[in-house]
């Protein structure tokens, strides 16, 4: 029987989901972050349930020779990414299988999943940087950072190789200000305090910035001179926001935005097009990879100038954007108000005239639109968040059968069980991982699905 706080000498035979490495002793599963297959470990078991356990690594005794010295002083206690140990041409063999593991677990037509598409230059390319504020475990001592992986614990951080790097001078900029003048920042327990994140979004190509200051009160006394100061420092920064959250809630951002400095929001380019992006819009956070994913994705579907096109959970319409110049139509359906609102003056930036948008739950309004415009599509592009389609989209897509359908994804687990159901008329025949957050167990990915014959 295993037991918790014993000692054990493992081989591990695989790597899981999150990059962790897999163990066996007398058939009983033991889940090790850290470790990778084919390592031999000295381990120490910490948590023991009915069917498998959890445990640390005490001493490698064998290591892989994909193992690497990762490159990130924080890099064992922050969340940001977990497979810095490794390297990066075995991450990208790593996120292939766990694709075609399940593709041959669920799918009864076993595809062979593609190469994942990595990156050149897998370093700084995140182009948004979320910096949370608080006090250390003293309960005194201001501190900001990244939070500790899976807890609220904030860690101080420097140089993370993840972000653009401007994001982190903009941040320690605000935080040096924030100390110097006593400004109160956020405690969780207590509800109090003014400052609660830093918000970065840069412009990769355009190297616009906007820098948002998340605040638990109206305003604080100091909010103007602090934005002329950072304007001064960082001539890049085009605007900069407070966003007003005085809710006890672990949502980072509140609903309410007040411009201090710019219009209130930054441009970017991607492929031959400019997106405008505000505080709450989302917007792809790695454009070098969202341009080779959105490409593929066109590539996959042929679209012509007979085709009609709906782009369902289109966000700010980057995709539905790419595709216009191929289609003879296009619709976007996204549920965020403000993310139509961004969408429909892309396409107007864009000089885009064959392109609509409409702001609703895609459940709802995706088949209200096909009947309201009697124009029902040849091609289907979904990119649903990380809890995959719902039924009533999957029974719509189903009923309306168009000839291609191109399924980008997030999520591998709800992808491959969505892409069973639509196997009810749909073959799966291409999918293209993309490596969209090197470093992370994260892989995105781009599935053709084509509509059965007879």
């Amino acid at each position: 029987m295993i037991e918790k706080n014993k000692e054990y000498i493992v081989d591990i035979t695989d790597n899981g989901f999150e990059g962790e490495g897999i163990a066996k002793i007398e058939n009983f599963a033991i889940f090790i972050p850290g470790a990778i297959k084919g390592e031999k470990c000295k381990i120490l078991i910490l948590k023991v349930l009915a069917s498998y356990a959890f445990a640390k690594i005490i001493e490698i005794i064998e290591p892989s020779e994909s193992r690497v010295e990762p490159d990130c002083g924080t890099y064992k206690r922050c969340g940001g990414c977990n497979l810095r140990h490794i390297d990066y041409e075995k991450t990208l063999e790593m996120k292939k299988n766990n694709v075609q593991n399940l593709v041959n677990k669920n799918l009864i037509e076993k595809i062979k999943v593609n190469n994942v598409l990595g990156m050149g230059n897998p370093y700084n390319y995140r182009n948004k940087a979320q910096f949370p504020i608080g006090l250390e475990k003293d309960g005194i001592t201001p501190i900001m950072g990244v939070y500790a992986s899976r807890t609220h614990e904030i860690i101080a951080m420097r140089n993370c190789m993840i972000h653009h790097q401007i994001s982190e001078q903009i941040a320690h900029f605000i935080f040096g200000y924030i100390k110097q003048n006593d400004i109160q920042v956020y405690n969780e327990k207590t509800g109090k305090g003014v400052f609660r994140h830093i918000l970065i979004k840069v412009g990769m190509r355009s190297h616009e910035v906007m820098c948002v200051f998340i605040i638990n009160e109206k305003g604080f006394k100091q909010e103007s001179e602090l934005t002329k100061l950072l304007v001064k420092e960082f001539p890049e920064i085009k605007t900069v926001v407070k966003n007003i959250n005085m809710n006890n809630t672990n949502v980072i951002m509140g609903n309410e935005n007040k411009i201090l400095y710019g219009d209130g929001y930054i441009y970017d380019q991607l492929g031959d097009y400019t997106f405008k992006i505000s505080p709450m819009s989302f917007y792809q956070i790695n454009p070098v990879q969202t341009e080779a994913l959105y490409n593929i994705g066109i590539e996959m579907a042929e679209v012509t100038k007979q085709d009609t096109v709906y782009d369902l959970y289109c966000g700010i319409g980057t995709i539905g954007i790419f595709a216009s110049k191929y289609a003879k139509k296009v619709y976007g359906i996204e549920i965020v108000e403000q993310a139509i609102e961004d969408a429909k003056q892309n396409a107007v930036i864009n000089d885009i005239k064959n392109i609509e948008f409409f702001a609703g739950d895609v459940e709802k309004v995706f088949d209200k639109i096909m009947k309201e415009k009697n124009d029902f599509p040849d091609i289907i592009f979904v990119d649903p968040p990380r809890k995959g389609l719902d039924e009533t989209t999957i029974k719509n897509i189903l009923d309306v059968a168009p000839k291609k359908m191109v399924y980008i994804s997030c999520n591998p687990a709800t992808m491959v069980r969505d892409l069973k159901l639509l196997t009810e008329k749909y073959e799966v025949k291409e999918i293209q991982p993309v490596d969209m957050f090197p470093f992370t167990n994260h892989v995105e990915s781009v599935v053709l699905m084509s509509r059965q014959k007879g």
